[in-house]
């Protein structure tokens, strides 16, 4: 059976191959970010001279320019990942679960699933499902940042 080549480059072709491809890439990022901090702790951990050090590595060029580069990839995985818990997680209203459906009839027509969920009979859209996550997160990194700058 002859199957078509598929060049290298296939992700390119589309916005959503190439989003795709970048969020798989992100988790080298995400991988990276948790050894660094964990260097970071063992490096308080140790004492004033280890942070130091820690410090001194820390701001070279190279690992401030890996840094820049891992927060736009980690600020493209916490997006993609809010957005796709959407349809992903189950969601409980009132003890019940609620399944995001694959569509949804709204004003007599049929939508996709990335707009609603079904919330005891009614539409919820995902955007509000995707929002509150989003105050989660921002509820969490502000306990976060209270419990370390105080």
């Amino acid at each position: 059976m002859y199957r078509q080549p598929v060049s290298r480059l296939w992700w390119l072709k589309k916005r959503t191959y190439f989003v795709f491809v970048m969020r798989e890439l992100s988790c080298i990022f995400v991988a990276w970010f948790a050894v660094f901090l964990m260097v970071m702790v063992f490096a308080i951990g140790r004492g004033e001279a280890s942070y130091q050090r820690f410090m001194d590595w820390a701001a070279s060029p190279v690992v401030v320019a890996i840094n820049i580069v891992a927060l736009a990839f980690l600020v493209l995985h916490t997006m993609t990942w809010f957005v796709l818990t959407a349809h992903a997680t189950p969601i409980r209203v009132g003890g019940r679960r609620v399944l995001a459906m694959r569509e949804a009839r709204v004003a007599g027509r049929i939508v996709p699933a990335a707009t609603a969920v079904r919330v005891g009979g009614r539409q919820v859209p995902a955007a509000m499902v995707i929002a509150s996550q989003y105050a989660g997160l921002v509820v969490v990194s502000a306990f976060i940042a209270w419990l370390v700058l105080r």
